[in-house]
């Protein structure tokens, strides 16, 4: 099968601290990158969230965009779910 191009938005707890959230980062990217290809991470920084998410009204935004085999996001979000400090997570499969 061939590898597809997906995009994913991580809202990580702004309490983790400055190398709490680049820890974070790292994590998902080298998690990625053993799985496919990370084609460009880009950091929004903190921002005023829309609504409070566990009682907190900031989130840091980080943007991922890589490349991988279909089965992999599943597996990636499974990951998300198990991991302190993420607010939100988001993965989106990008037009080809």
């Amino acid at each position: 099968m061939a590898n597809v191009k997906y995009e994913t938005v991580l809202v990580l707890n702004t309490k983790e601290g400055e190398e709490g959230i680049k820890a974070l980062i790292e994590k998902f990217s080298n998690l990625i990158a053993q799985n496919g290809t990370v084609d460009n991470v880009d950091e929004w920084g903190k921002r005023r969230l829309a609504y409070e998410i566990d009682d907190e009204t900031e989130g840091y935004y980080v943007q991922i965009d890589f490349t991988s085999e279909p089965e992999f996001p599943a597996e990636l979000d499974r990951v998300y779910k198990i991991t302190s400090g993420i607010l939100r997570t988001l993965i989106i499969k990008k037009e080809q």
